[in-house]
């Protein structure tokens, strides 16, 4: 049995360090940084780092709305697909910053796109 991409790219520290440079990105991409202005940043690092966690196979403490609850307030002021892929890319980058092999980023991207019809609420 093979071990969890979340074993694979490191564990908590990788999450960690991966979600901080993430939000590092999306903060500085004037795009789509207005649909963070109102959130308090270190819960949504806490729940974007449980997600993360969750999805690539380690332990499940997320305790987060589901992303179409969660997204529904966005949608309303007009997160739309481009923003989804901006955000995506941005995922995507720091992964390739953080050095995890490429199998394991297509398949944390994988599970990052396969999300577009929830967080769009379509």
């Amino acid at each position: 049995m093979s071990d969890s991409i979340y074993s694979q790219i490191g564990g908590a520290a990788a999450v960690d360090a991966a979600v901080d440079i993430f939000y590092r990105k999306v903060l500085t991409d004037d795009s789509i940084s207005s649909f963070f202005d109102s959130t308090d940043m270190d819960a949504q690092r806490d729940k974007q780092k449980a997600f993360l966690t969750m999805v690539m196979g380690g332990p499940n403490d997320y305790t987060g709305r589901d992303l179409r609850t969660a997204h529904a307030p966005l949608v309303e002021q007009g997160l739309n697909e481009d923003h989804f892929m901006s955000v995506a890319g941005h995922l995507q980058a720091t992964l390739e910053e953080l050095n995890v092999p490429s199998n394991l980023t297509l398949a944390i991207m994988n599970v990052a796109v396969g999300t577009i019809d929830d967080v769009l609420n379509r």
